[in-house]
């Protein structure tokens, strides 16, 4: 029983440690001033951002284009028109391509 338990909290690591390099790196790109996984602070949540966007195939690209050039319009009803700033080239774009893949895997 003791090795299950220790096997079960392990895969929880595992599973979990990707989240929080997403997150560490959501923090050093200065993302959380504006977001957060659960609950809406400027921007949306994330995890709002990922169910608008289930199923649509264009969503990649479209925010990575969004994140790297900044804007508006989008969510427009929960930041008040509070655009995004531009990311790039501050942020890598191996880096806005992770953060995006995180976001939209929620």
């Amino acid at each position: 029983m003791k090795r299950i338990i220790t096997a079960a909290a392990l895969a929880s690591a595992l599973i979990a440690a990707p989240a929080m390099a997403d997150l560490g790196l959501a923090k050093k790109s200065g993302c959380l001033a504006c977001h957060s996984v659960e609950k809406k602070i400027v921007g949306p949540a994330w995890k709002d951002v990922a169910v608008k966007y289930k199923g649509d195939t264009g969503a990649r690209d479209a925010m990575i284009a969004k994140i790297k050039k900044g804007g508006k319009g989008n969510w427009t009803a929960v930041t008040g028109g509070v655009p995004m700033p531009p990311y790039s080239p501050r942020v890598s774009d191996a880096n806005i391509e992770a953060l995006t893949d995180f976001i939209l895997g929620l």
